[in-house]
């Protein structure tokens, strides 16, 4: 390539073209996704692959009858729990 350099030389040169080259695109690709913001991960709607909610009166497997006792119970551990 250049008859004043050795071969050495050559190959250094090229690979450090080569660097140089992929860091340039790398920097090139970081600012571009950078100028253009994705959105977060968990802002989308949801995922294709889990269905949406059902109402209660969807399937019969799907609702739980409780008992007055059991209500109660529920509405206490409710209470218990810490709002923010």
């Amino acid at each position: 390539m250049f008859p004043s350099i050795s071969l050495a030389q050559e190959v250094g040169l090229a690979v450090l073209l080569v660097a140089a080259l992929v860091w340039v695109i790398g920097l090139g690709h970081m600012l571009w996704d950078t100028r253009f913001p994705h959105p977060e991960p968990g802002a989308h709607e949801g995922l294709a692959a889990i269905p949406a909610q059902r109402t209660a009166a969807g399937h019969p497997m799907e609702t739980v009858e409780l008992t007055e006792a059991e209500e109660e119970a529920f509405a206490g551990l409710i209470r218990t729990l810490p709002l923010h």
